[in-house]
């Protein structure tokens, strides 16, 4: 185990690169904005993935117009809703989510969670490797005539993963400058893609196309939110750097408003296509190539080789926040370092996708059915640890958050809060209980929550169902440290 640490060990440097790994933000170095988060959540819905999901709520789910449009816009409000609500504890505990949440499952206990989270965003940045190799392999055969091969898929695959590596390393400053641009680039060509459909689609099938179920609804609400509930326990890393003062519903609006611009948009454009060219939502193999054959040379080039940015950022994001996790597991590593870890897996794993597996958009809606679910359980449990610590006057203890050993402020029981792993366990084998993916099918599967995909619903509502009922853990503070602390660190009057 490890040692106790001061949370002001490593200074963030004053240029581009970040230094600082997990420890607490110290509140000399919180300048950040709120308007910041803007692009970072723009940047990180900067997906085509969005297109051929789209897609495939009209052409798997029966959706018409409207009922997509309906489908994405409530999926971006619940998910991103709950990235910029738990985002609040960032600016809270100046820490990485990955480090807060031991605060909840204690020292040990986090391990658990943290195992499981690392695990799913390697599957997330495995998927978005190979969807940026696809839009390279498809800018060059549209530029060149460069057909795909085994020796471009390697070399493609490695060049994305290689840029991105070095643009999460660069930290925070670098990600926002990055994304600032990024987003008005994409939102440019995202514009002209826009005009073009409104041009030439056959609106008259498009508004004439038949309503789908509420069940279908439903299911779609949950496929397109996966992907944004993903996002929720590393929503705190980019709130880290804001002051105590900064506004909790601002933090939350600008959150929700950032990803929604992207992904409603991205998401109805892609039913809107799915009219002209119902095989979109058919591609299993390459999700980029169909960009090709409905948008003219001229407008698909630029514009995948804008979204091809979007990717990069997107999985320097992941990459960046999962160096974090990495660190809080134990990984003795710098998070720079850390972060290489991560490449690597995405690398080999993009490899057997692009080489070996042939079902790409199967294997990535499975993929977002179980992401959903392992973090809800998180979700849950972290979301109900939030709740109480609005009330208390010390909200998190830096030294208690980087103290691995028994004088931890967050030690509980031998290192784990049983409340939370038991509300944690629980909920997570319900969840899976109510999935279905090609795979696997939980004994729940066919009761009226599992066939309208709502187990990840389900999964937060167990969790903090259980937390919230079992009576709350104490912290290990000694009497007299809990008084002196009620006495110089009142509760803050702002909310959030």
């Amino acid at each position: 185990m490890g040692t106790s640490t001061t949370s002001a060990s490593t200074p963030e440097t004053e240029g581009a690169v970040e230094t600082r790994g997990i420890e607490p933000v110290p509140d000399s170095e919180r300048h950040g904005r709120v308007r910041e988060l803007f692009p970072t959540w723009v940047a990180a819905n900067i997906s085509v993935l969005l297109l051929t999901m789209g897609a495939s709520l009209a052409v798997n789910n029966g959706l018409n117009f409207w009922q997509v449009l309906l489908v994405a816009g409530i999926a971006a409000l619940v998910a991103f809703g709950m990235v910029g609500v738990l985002s609040v504890s960032g600016k809270w505990g100046g820490a990485p989510g990955a480090l807060l949440s031991r605060a909840a499952f204690g020292v040990r206990g986090n391990y658990f969670p943290g195992a499981i989270l690392w695990v799913a965003r390697f599957g997330w940045e495995t998927i978005n490797a190979v969807t940026g190799a696809y839009a390279v392999l498809t800018v060059l055969n549209l530029l060149f005539g460069i057909k795909s091969n085994n020796v471009l898929i390697v070399v493609t695959l490695l060049a994305f993963v290689a840029v991105t590596y070095l643009v999460s390393g660069l930290g925070r400053k670098a990600l926002n400058v990055c994304n600032k641009y990024s987003t008005y680039l994409f939102g440019l060509f995202s514009i002209m893609v826009l005009a073009y459909l409104i041009a030439t689609m056959d609106w008259h099938a498009i508004f004439a196309k038949k309503a789908g179920t509420t069940a279908m609804v439903i299911a779609g609400i949950g496929t397109i939110a996966a992907g944004g509930i993903s996002w929720v326990p590393t929503g705190p890393d980019f709130a880290r750097y804001l002051p105590h003062s900064a506004s909790g519903k601002k933090i939350a609006s600008v959150t929700v408003s950032g990803a929604a611009l992207v992904m409603v948009p991205m998401v109805l454009m892609g039913g809107v296509m799915a009219v002209s060219s119902p095989k979109l939502a058919g591609q299993n193999t390459d999700p980029m190539s169909f960009l090709g054959g409905i948008l003219p040379t001229w407008l698909a080039i630029p514009y995948l080789i804008t979204a091809l940015v979007g990717m990069v950022l997107i999985n320097s994001l992941s990459m960046y926040s999962a160096g974090f996790t990495a660190q809080t597991m134990g990984v003795k590593l710098p998070r720079a370092l850390a972060v290489s870890i991560n490449a690597v897996i995405s690398l080999v794993g993009g490899l057997f996708m692009m080489l070996v597996a042939k079902d790409f958009i199967g294997q990535f809606i499975a993929f977002l059915t179980l992401l959903a679910v392992s973090f809800s359980a998180w979700i849950g449990v972290y979301g109900i640890d939030m709740a109480r610590r609005r009330k208390l006057a010390v909200r998190y203890d830096a030294e208690g958050l980087m103290d691995t050993t028994r004088t931890s402020r967050y030690w509980y029981a031998g290192g784990f809060c049983w409340q939370a792993m038991t509300a944690w366990g629980v909920a997570l084998a319900a969840g899976l209980c109510f999935t279905k993916v090609q795979w696997f099918t939980g004994p729940l599967a066919t009761t009226w929550i599992g066939q309208n995909g709502l187990g990840w619903a389900a999964t937060i509502v167990i969790a903090a169902a259980v937390f919230a009922v079992l009576p709350a853990a104490r912290e290990n503070v000694p009497a007299a440290a809990a008084g002196r602390a009620a006495d110089e660190a009142p509760v803050p009057a702002e909310v959030g």
